[in-house]
């Protein structure tokens, strides 16, 4: 699985980073994925991250 986080609809809120914090890092005022793929033991909270995201910046490949 692969995570992107849309940088123009991101507003930093940081909810997808306490949410999956494998995943998910705080860079400046934006969120990004720290890796290329999702770890196979943080999918569940990703796509949580995705669904409790309030700009749906958060896209899943």
């Amino acid at each position: 699985m692969k995570a992107k986080v849309d940088a123009e609809l991101c507003v930093g809120c940081g909810l997808c980073v306490s949410t999956c914090p494998d995943v998910f890092e705080m860079q400046e005022d934006k969120a990004i994925i720290k890796g290329d793929t999702v770890p196979a033991q943080a999918e569940d909270c990703t796509k949580q991250s995705k669904d409790e995201c309030p700009v749906e910046a958060i896209i899943i490949e």
